[in-house]
Parts: C-alpha cells; structure tokens; sequence
C-alpha cells in the first residue's frame, strides 16, 4: 500500500466552538481512533487534499507535533453547499491488529461482451474490506477480458489472498448489460468460432487420411 504523511497539530480544546474557529482559519479538526486512545487534531486543509481528491489509498504516517502516529482514512464530512471539508476520521494501524477500509476497484481488459455491443454496467466503484495492512492491495483489480452478455461478477466471485469481502457476496460489482443486437452479434461471433473449429478439425481428419497412401 501506498505511504503517505500528513502534518498536523493536537488540539488543546475540542468542542464545536473550537471547531468552528479552525474552520474559519482553513483547518480541519480530525480524530483517530482505534488505538489505545482517541486523538483528536487539526490539520491545514490544503495538507488533506491529497488524499482526498484521488481515487489511491494511503498508509498515512501522520505527525502531530511529537506525537507520530501510523493511520488509514476512514470517512470525511463535507460542506453540504460549499462543499469544503468540515471533518476528517482516520483509523489507527495497530500492529498484529487487521484495519477495515474502501478499496478502489479496477477493471482491465476489454469484454467480449461490450465488443459486441454490450454496455458495461460498474455497480461498484469501491468496495469495503479488512485484513493485515500489509496484505492489503491498492486495488480490487478485475479481469473482465472474457466476460459476455449478461455476464455479471458478484462480491462473492472475488478472491484475494489474504482479504476478507466486508460487502455482501451477491452484490453485482460489474455486468454486461443485454441488449438485442448485441445477443445477435455474439451468438454470430460463437457460431463463427465453433465452424472455424469444426474446419480445424476436419483438415486434420483429411491430412491423416492421406498419409498411408503415400506410404
């Protein structure tokens, strides 16, 4: 995973006053929490966008003064007008203890189905798991090279060592979508591999059926 780090500063008094002023003086009150106790700081809100505004997730070394702590973003509170950040929780990583967080998930490949015309449907851009920090992935990476029309992958198709699904298991992560065309093209394309094997295997059947008359 990832590492990044964050500065920061404890804060001396911690109420909605309190928070209120910092937000005018463009920072952002945090908590971690997850350890032996709750930590409650502030933070430059130019120093939490960069990770925020990126789809990548971090092992974050926070430092807050003397106090060095190792972290996970947990959720973040938004302006419901202004849309600047208002509050931020993190998770403390504590060793020999597993962490639960939203991974992003990414698909490679390029689907038959959506060749033929399908439309690929992601139902699920993050997905929510836990395990050791250090068998954590950066992403969920899905192979969707050989699905076809009306293909779907659930949760519960999904194996990564070491990771356990906290989503439930039928829950579609990606599909292609049916349509009328795209069924017509892809049983063409299907009888289309299925004469070129039948051919295959009738030259075959034809040269071994020369070969003892030359003999």
């Amino acid at each position: 995973m990832k590492t990044i780090e964050i500065s920061g500063h404890l804060r001396e008094a911690v109420g909605s006053q309190d928070a209120k002023q910092l937000r005018r003086e463009g920072m952002v009150p945090c908590v971690v929490y997850g350890g032996s106790e709750n930590l409650h700081f502030y933070a430059d809100e130019r120093e939490l966008d960069k990770i925020i505004y990126t789809p990548d997730v971090f092992l974050i070394n926070l430092v807050l003064g003397d106090t060095k702590v190792q972290a996970v973003r947990r959720d973040a509170q938004f302006h419901p007008v202004k849309d600047n950040l208002l509050h931020m929780d993190f998770v403390e990583v504590v060793p020999g203890k597993a962490i639960s967080l939203k991974l992003p998930v990414v698909l490679t490949g390029n689907a038959i189905g959506v060749r033929n015309g399908g439309v690929l449907r992601r139902n699920a851009k993050m997905l929510y798991v836990k395990g050791m920090v250090d068998d954590l992935p950066d992403t969920i990476t899905i192979d969707i090279s050989k699905m076809r029309i009306g293909h779907t992958i659930k949760v519960g198709d999904l194996n990564i060592a070491g990771v356990e699904m906290l989503e439930a298991a039928n829950r579609v992560v990606v599909a292609i979508k049916t349509s009328r065309k795209a069924i017509a093209d892809e049983e063409a394309e299907e009888a289309e591999e299925g004469a070129e094997g039948e051919e295959s295997a009738a030259e075959g059947g034809e040269e071994g059926a020369e070969a003892p008359a030359e003999g």
